[in-house]
């Protein structure tokens, strides 16, 4: 089944097997290889959808707990 994962101060992790990522106009975005990607969530990446770290640079702070 595949999994989202909230990381605190961080970005989503998914797992992607048998998933397909679109964008807005519904093209498909190319996902990386293996089965494992980081999808920004902070706004600051260079590589958006994906992440690249700038988090950190920016100092994106969000502790995500359910509920």
């Amino acid at each position: 089944m595949p999994e989202i994962r909230v990381n605190t101060n961080g970005p989503y992790l998914l797992d992607a097997s048998g998933l397909q990522l679109t964008d807005a106009s519904g093209a498909e975005i190319a996902l990386p290889q293996g089965s494992k990607v980081a999808l920004c969530r902070c706004g600051h990446s260079a590589s958006k959808p994906f992440c690249d770290g700038e988090h950190k640079r920016a100092g994106f702070s969000h502790d995500p707990t359910a509920g």
